[in-house]
């Protein structure tokens, strides 16, 4: 039970993080191009309370990260007024991009703090608390690569949707955009029905495995750079 509870709070602490600063991220760019609705109801901070869906950022995430499974969920959506914004095709492909923005630039963050971990906290035998640091950084690499990825894919309601839209003709967009509200269920049966049914058909693994592995690889890359040393001692538990 204690090391189930261990590896739960190693994993939650990341994702809620992850997913605070990918939601902030998109209300922070929507008010500098124009738009301040998230401003104006207290969305701008990265108080959890004020994004966390406990089934969305919480249950779901962590269930697949412990499984495995790329991970990806949500939080309350940031509202953003298009209608607001200075230029509302175009920056609404930027307000998207942001959240994912958002989590790539906190992964590399995290690939350096770990290397300075190594290189000026680590040991032959770490502390407990160096190695909960340790460990919390490196899911914290692995989330936020997978956030950001996952909702790169160009399935509304995902950011990779928006950015879609943008570039479509406006009647396209139009029709591409009514799909929104089913794009959840194309998911929730890509992630898991697709698999429980057919498991050499697990396209998501497939489509976002290799993206994925690349990008954490070239982070990690950045990590030993830092370090200078070897990594072995943050990871042996």
């Amino acid at each position: 039970m204690n090391d189930t509870l261990y590896q739960a709070a190693t994993i939650i602490v990341p994702i809620v993080l992850a997913v605070v600063f990918h939601e902030v991220a998109h209300g922070y760019v929507a008010s500098l191009l124009g738009d301040q609705t998230a401003r104006s109801m207290g969305r701008l901070t990265l108080n959890p309370l004020r994004h966390v869906d406990p089934v969305g950022t919480v249950l779901l995430p962590g269930i697949l990260a412990l499984s495995h499974a790329p991970v990806f969920g949500w939080a309350k959506p940031v509202p953003v007024d298009a209608a607001q914004l200075r230029n509302p095709r175009r920056d609404m492909m930027l307000v998207a991009l942001a959240g994912p923005g958002s989590n790539l630039v906190m992964a590399l963050f995290s690939a350096v703090a770990l290397g300075l971990l190594a290189r000026f906290g680590a040991s032959e035998q770490p502390g407990a608390v160096a190695l909960f640091v340790a460990q919390n950084l490196g899911y914290f690499i692995i989330v936020n690569v997978s956030l950001g990825l996952f909702n790169l894919l160009p399935i509304p309601p995902f950011d990779g949707s928006h950015v879609v839209e943008g570039l479509l003709p406006r009647p396209a967009a139009r029709v591409y955009a009514s799909f929104r509200y089913k794009g959840l269920l194309v998911v929730f049966a890509l992630i898991v029905v697709l698999p429980y049914l057919m498991p050499d058909m697990d396209l998501l693994h497939r489509v976002l495995g290799p993206p994925l592995e690349w990008v954490v690889g070239k982070l990690l890359m950045v990590t030993r750079i830092v370090a200078g040393v070897p990594l072995n001692q943050l990871f042996d538990a």
